[in-house]
């Protein structure tokens, strides 16, 4: 469920300046999450279970 103010989503209430902000920190932390991961898994070889590659 959304939060509402009276009739209105808060969504509605934003401004186009907030909107980009949410929008960029948003990417941002996407992008952090894909750079953590390919660095977990760099040396990976495709198609390998996780627990067999970390024990070598």
């Amino acid at each position: 469920m959304t939060k509402r103010i009276g009739n209105k989503d808060i969504a509605q209430h934003r401004s186009k300046e907030e909107k980009k902000r949410i929008h960029a920190s948003n990417v941002a932390m996407e992008a952090q999450k894909q750079a953590a991961a390919r660095e977990k898994y760099r040396n990976m070889q495709k198609g390998q279970p996780f627990n067999v590659m970390k024990e070598v």
